[in-house]
């Protein structure tokens, strides 16, 4: 199955995100590497700067999508304050 996943930054987030960044990458390649992850990019505000995160995911189950979202370092580190989750599909060119 595959994921949309938005997460929203919260307000006060900049140093958190900053700090927990190279964990959130790591697990990210581990993450791609393994083909779970198969687009991520970063959320931009109007000055250009971090507020988000999109991530195109696929996992066995919602079960197995809910187990990385427990680990990932900008949910237990509260960058994101809201995650938004809808199944989706991958256009075949785009894979």
């Amino acid at each position: 199955m595959q994921f949309l996943v938005t997460g929203h930054d919260a307000r006060d987030s900049r140093e958190r995100r900053l700090m927990l960044r190279e964990e959130h990458i790591a697990l990210a390649r581990k993450l791609q590497a393994a083909g779970n992850l198969l687009y991520g990019v970063a959320m931009l505000d109007d000055e250009g700067q971090p507020c988000g995160s999109v991530l195109v995911a696929e996992f066995e189950s919602r079960a197995g999508l809910d187990e990385w979202l427990g680990r990932e370092p900008y949910v237990t580190g509260k960058v994101w304050e809201r995650v938004e989750v809808k199944y989706c599909r991958v256009g075949p060119m785009f894979k």
